[in-house]
């Protein structure tokens, strides 16, 4: 069977099954953000598994488009050396929403692998989790799987349920144990069984997942993690196209099968046309190019396009590697490109979105590969030079790997290749300091991109904002225009103003800079930033509003007071909370970056947990504490070894001279050069509205002060009053009352679910009287009100007892869909099958599905059909008998 083939027959099983045929979600998932790229079938399920979701189905079956190569799921550095990896490959999967469980779903997985594919029995293998005896006993007494194929898999990274076999989405939520079927290749192929110290070779490939969810992973009262049983056991299971084509196909990797094997002849057949000469087949090099057009071509289809962060680099880096391993096979012009139109012919019919996009993904991977076909020759040439005086450690430095990354785009991982192919490595520690280093550069540069490169030579800029926000008759001492100097300035130009002295703050120590404006009798100037062209040099960022400044000129600079003191009241509030944060989480907390602007303080500090509700509100406390003390700030110039002397801690890092500012600011005691409130009351209040975590051991913190605190509790309370408004309460009692509220949710749903079956059983006693006779059979066709699914089925399954040989379908409508079960008795199975008349049924009415010899289920979309369609079932049957 060809992949395509058995794609197929995988969807068309389940199908048979009950099972609704859902279509792949994209690659690049647009409602998950925890996700880089999709990279399990399940994804798009997950808000169905968490109860967010509910389907119109309870069965479904796909064929997923995943990638993994970036993030937790990275395959790349595999990819071309191994005989499964890939960075794309399609996921089959059959999942069950509260409907089938263990049973069924592993009979499903034996009867798909030995009855319709036709595997060995017994080059199959079986794992289950150690302590699922119920898994165990279904393969080894159900199944008839001998106990040494069934082998327990348990704890193997410290923790009871860290294991192999059991599947957690998170720390918390729905979990549960897996069974894993292996598929032996023989003893000619390197590697043990599962479980066993040689499970990493290619002789057992695992061909099936079976994920069986039905725990609830939470946290209790104490801190403590327990597992409550789901009121729904769930599957989901997963089973990769390429290594079941492999499988089948009987061929030594999954390289082999038909579909790379077409792939990898069109890779070779480019290469060699853009210069290389005489490639080998199986050549690793032409096994990765043929993975990496189809991880690229998905992704491109999907919206995204190569480019320096996110997903977008993800592609890049793909790309670039496929690039590269074409270079090192000859190719000296654009080949990559090319490959779209023969993955298009391969995978088209399957997936038409790349047909419908083949021209864009092909102009996208053209402009890319162009990019960097122009300096990959350059890279390479580096490359290779320092390989030959690589020192006797035969580590290639840090510095000259980001040197290629920032200069010729080699990302790492693609320079990293190119080393694990001669047995070599990289230092990826002073990688990490240079990249570190430039995005310090970058950051420090591309807030002001005017200011690059300013050369300024004048007088000295004096600070006079401590005591004032407007100085008068400042002097122009230099004036910048793109970059480059000039002598005047003029109305709609966006420029760079320095003068000698000025009120306006210039951003450092993690405090913004000032705006305001520049004003004379014959210009103006609004200011929009501030910052620092020079350690004593300011420079005011914006633009000429009217008439002209020129060197020399005087004029009044200005501050806007209010946005100055909005930003004063949050740096003031960041030293109280830094003082508050180290008396509740202790004095390991250090800064580790600020910013402080008109709107908010964002504070980053070291810590390895989150803080608790509790510890969030005595930092406020503290906080608002210290406001209300109204104390007065003091700042004093000193020695830097007076004010060490003092107690005085740094919170910024900020590099100082001989002669430092030491601010006090209620109890809290810091070296500062910001401009800070007067007193701790005219902070007016401190909230915090954020805390998470940025990095490994680092936290953050954003807070409010001022007017901004106030209208949030404003908007708060207002939420709050709207919400007891609604539950017709008083505020106090909004807790209790929706508590309460959603009690009776709970009570009333179950009462109608109960109702709904009563309905349904009270009217199946009535449709059972509507039951025609077919050549001695009982074969009812008709509609329930107001029925679901659940109810569908109970009246179904009563329907068939009372009526004894009977085939039934029926039918309810709602929101303009059709949902339809159909049921079959035992005994006429044979001949008439439920899975077969349901979906001539839903055929008829805009839909399909499928199911049991004796009980199925389908879905439509066309209500006015559906007379018509009941009334075709009588005959349907009388033709089967």
């Amino acid at each position: 069977m060809k992949a395509a083939e058995i794609r197929s027959t995988f969807l068309n099983f389940f199908e048979s099954k009950g099972h609704q045929i859902v279509a792949s979600s994209p690659v690049v998932p647009g409602d998950d953000p925890t996700l880089l790229f999709t990279n399990a079938g399940m994804n798009q399920f997950k808000d169905v598994f968490l109860g967010f979701d509910k389907r119109p189905y309870t069965r479904a079956a796909t064929a997923q488009k995943c990638i993994r190569a970036g993030g937790k799921h990275n395959d790349l550095e595999n990819v071309g050396y191994t005989a499964r990896h890939h960075t794309f490959f399609e996921m089959l999967g059959n999942f069950s929403f509260g409907d089938y469980f263990k049973q069924d779903a592993i009979k499903y997985a034996w009867e798909l692998l030995t009855e319709v594919f036709k595997l060995p029995k017994d080059k199959l293998w079986a794992t289950v989790y150690a302590e699922d005896d119920e898994a165990y006993d279904i393969w080894t007494n159900q199944i008839g799987l001998p106990a040494e194929r069934v082998i327990r898999i348990g704890d193997n990274k410290g923790s009871r349920y860290a294991s192999d076999n059991f599947w957690m989405m998170g720390d918390t939520g729905p979990c549960g144990p897996c069974s894993e079927i292996f598929y032996d290749f023989g003893p000619d192929v390197a590697g043990g069984p599962p479980g066993s110290p040689d499970e990493d070779g290619d002789r057992y490939t695992e061909v099936w997942n079976n994920v069986f969810m039905q725990f609830n992973r939470r946290v209790d009262e104490n801190g403590n993690y327990v597992m409550d049983l789901l009121p729904k056991p769930s599957v989901d299971t997963g089973m990769g196209l390429e290594r079941l084509t492999r499988v089948l196909q009987n061929v030594p990797t999954n390289y082999d099968i038909d579909l790379f094997v077409n792939l990898m002849a069109a890779a070779r057949r480019e290469v060699e046309a853009a210069g290389g000469d005489n490639v080998d087949k199986d050549s690793p090099s032409l096994k990765a190019i043929a993975d990496h057009i189809r991880a690229c071509s998905f992704t491109v289809a999907d919206g995204v396009v190569p480019s320096n962060e996110g997903r977008g680099y993800v592609l890049r880096r793909i790309a670039r590697r496929a690039i590269r391993h074409g270079y090192k096979l000859g190719a000296r012009t654009p080949f990559f490109y090319k490959l779209v139109d023969a993955l298009t012919r391969e995978m088209g019919k399957a997936y038409p979105e790349l047909e419908a996009k083949q021209r864009r993904i092909t102009e996208v991977l053209k402009q890319e590969e162009e990019r960097f076909f122009q300096t990959i020759a350059n890279g390479m040439e580096i490359l290779e030079a320092a390989l030959v005086d690589l020192g006797a450690d035969k580590v290639l430095d840090g510095e000259l790997a980001f040197k290629l990354h920032d200069t010729y785009g080699f990302p790492l991982d693609l320079t990293a290749d190119v080393l694990r192919e001669r047995g070599l490595s990289v230092d990826e520690a002073g990688f990490n300091a240079a990249m570190t280093r430039q995005r310090e550069q970058a950051r420090a540069a591309g807030k002001f991109k005017m200011a690059q490169g300013l050369d300024y030579k004048g007088t000295a800029t004096t600070f006079q904002g401590y005591e004032k926000l407007m100085v008068e008759d400042a002097k122009v001492t230099g004036l910048y225009v793109d970059g480059s100097p000039v002598e005047v300035i003029r109305a709609g130009e966006d420029a760079v103003v320095v003068l000698d002295n000025t009120p306006f703050y210039a951003e450092s120590g993690g405090q913004s800079g000032d705006c305001g404006v520049l004003i004379n009798g014959k210009a103006g100037f609004t200011v929009d930033d501030t910052f620092k062209i020079q350690a004593d040099v300011f420079g005011h960022l914006g633009r000429v509003l009217e008439g002209e400044i020129r060197i020399g000129d005087t004029i009044d600079a200005r501050v806007r007071g209010v946005q100055r003191a909005a930003t004063a009241r949050n740096h003031s509030a960041t030293h109280l909370m830094h003082k508050a944060l180290r008396e509740v989480l202790g004095n390991h907390v250090q800064q580790k970056g600020s910013l402080v602007d008109v709107d908010k303080t964002r504070f980053d500090f070291a810590h390895n947990a989150p803080m608790t509700d509790e510890e969030i509100l005595k930092v406020e406390q503290i906080v608002n504490r210290e406001i209300l003390t109204n104390a007065a700030t003091q700042a004093r110039v000193m020695g830097i070894e007076d004010a060490q002397q003092t107690g005085a801690m740094m919170l910024f890092g900020e590099k100082y001279g001989d002669s430092v500012r030491v601010l006090d600011i209620g109890s809290s005691r810091e070296l500062c050069g910001g401009t800070h409130v007067s007193r701790t009351g005219d902070i007016g209040f401190f909230k915090i509205v954020m805390e998470g975590g940025v990095a490994a051991g680092v936290r953050r913190v954003e807070a409010v002060t001022g007017e901004n605190a106030m209208n949030l509790i404003l908007e708060r309370e207002a939420l709050l009053e709207s919400v007891a408004a609604q539950l017709k309460t008083p505020v106090a009692d909004v807790p209790a009352k929706l508590a309460q509220t959603q009690e009776h949710v709970k009570a009333l749903e179950k009462e109608l679910a109960a109702l709904k079956g009563k309905l349904a059983s009270s009217q199946s006693d009535a449709l059972a009287e509507q039951a025609i006779d077919v050549n001695g059979i009982k074969v009812l066709a008709a509609t329930l009100d107001g029925a679901d699914v659940p109810a569908l089925r109970e009246a179904v399954d009563k329907l068939r007892d009372k009526l004894g040989t009977a085939a039934v379908v029926l039918a309810a409508v709602a929101d303009g869909k059709v949902s339809l079960i159909a049921g079959v008795t035992a005994n006429l199975t044979g001949k008439v099958k439920a899975g077969e008349l349901v979906n001539m049924v839903a055929q008829q009415v805009g839909g399909k599905g499928g199911g049991r010899p004796d009980m199925a289920q389908a879905g439509g979309t066309n209500p006015a059909t559906l007379p018509a369609a009941l009334a075709s079932v009588g005959a349907w049957v009388s033709a089967r008998l």
